[in-house]
């Protein structure tokens, strides 16, 4: 068969850029030990070239499909979305693709018809965004022969072989919240709670309660929308709006802001307010809002790096990282009332 007749091989962009077919893959895989110049010289050769990589033989050599199955709540929450976008960047990097199953109810049948697809796949690897019990209750029931990363703030992660379990420390960042609030002079932090089936509010409120103390008044339990928010800051307004107040979200503290700017209630000379999320344009809300960050990025590659280190056979331990408070106005206690109210 004369050579120009087969599709080019990974041997010939070698050739044409002068060098290893093992930097080749590095490029392929966005791997960041390439020099630029080198970089760009393999792209100019894959694009004259016209190479496309070739999954199957691929497969064929290593066994494996180089694919990751994605299971995630069909929601367009912030945290779930962003941890998808964070965990798909991160395998990327290291050559995989990603496939996205989403459910809308965490039973058990319809977690088992999404791992029977990416099986079916022949993924190598399954990642689980677990926001709820449901979800946790649902991976209980069911074994898998690959390895599964869970990607929740759940404590308990349910027994189960080839399971692991990464997440942000949701109780840390409530507390860093909280005792911000304290520290500005405020007596009492109200909280206003997220849905408690679902495992980041669960240890919102936890890590809000370790902080205030037996002495705190009960928390106010919302869902996590803007408008939730926006109903409760009325009801405040009517029934007498307190001096501090930690939201499980940005989107929660949003809906307060705007029912306190409409009824002409100050932030933060009134009721200071603090959010959970740092959601993208928090900084740029009126007034710019304090809340707490989590690096999704960083999940991402600690959820790939865990499925790694399961293909290696090691006993991966529960791993958290830390979420970090971010300080803005709607929470900075004017110097006027420092020493009062």
């Amino acid at each position: 068969m004369n050579s120009a007749a087969r599709p080019p091989a990974m041997s010939d962009v070698a050739a044409l850029a002068g060098v290893s077919h093992q930097t080749v893959s590095r490029v392929l895989n966005d791997h960041p030990s390439v020099r630029p110049e080198t970089r760009e010289r393999v792209a100019e050769a894959i694009a004259q070239l016209g190479y496309r990589r070739n999954s199957a033989a691929r497969t064929l050599v290593t066994r494996r499909s180089g694919t990751l199955g994605v299971v995630t709540p069909a929601t367009a929450l912030y945290g779930p979305t962003s941890t998808l976008v964070g965990l798909e960047e991160a395998a990327r990097v290291v050559g995989w693709f990603v496939s996205v199953a989403t459910i809308r109810q965490f039973d058990g049948d319809s977690m088992h018809t999404a791992l029977e697809h990416f099986l079916g796949q022949g993924v190598d690897g399954i990642a689980i965004i677990a926001p709820t019990t449901e979800v946790a209750q649902a991976i209980a029931a069911i074994a898998s022969p690959v390895p599964v990363v869970l990607i929740s703030s759940a404590s308990d992660v349910p027994p189960v072989p080839h399971l692991h379990a990464v997440g942000v420390d949701q109780r840390h960042g409530a507390r860093l919240a909280t005792q911000h609030l304290l520290d500005q002079g405020f007596t009492e932090v109200v909280h206003v709670a997220g849905p408690q089936d679902w495992f980041d509010a669960q240890d919102r409120l936890a890590g809000w309660r370790e902080v205030s103390g037996p002495g705190a008044p009960e928390h106010i339990e919302a869902g996590w929308d803007a408008a939730d928010g926006y109903e409760l800051g009325l009801r405040m307004v009517r029934e007498g709006v307190p001096r501090a107040i930690f939201a499980a979200n940005d989107q929660l503290a949003l809906g307060l802001l705007h029912a306190f700017w409409e009824k002409g209630v100050r932030v933060p000379d009134d009721v200071a307010v603090v959010g959970f999320d740092d959601e993208v344009g928090a900084a740029h809300y009126t007034p710019p809002l304090t809340t707490v960050r989590q690096d999704f990025g960083a999940l991402g590659r600690l959820a790939v790096d865990s499925l790694q280190a399961a293909f290696a056979g090691e006993d991966v331990a529960r791993q958290q990282i830390p979420a970090e408070l971010v300080v803005r106005a709607s929470s900075i206690r004017p110097a006027e009332t420092a020493h009062g109210a």
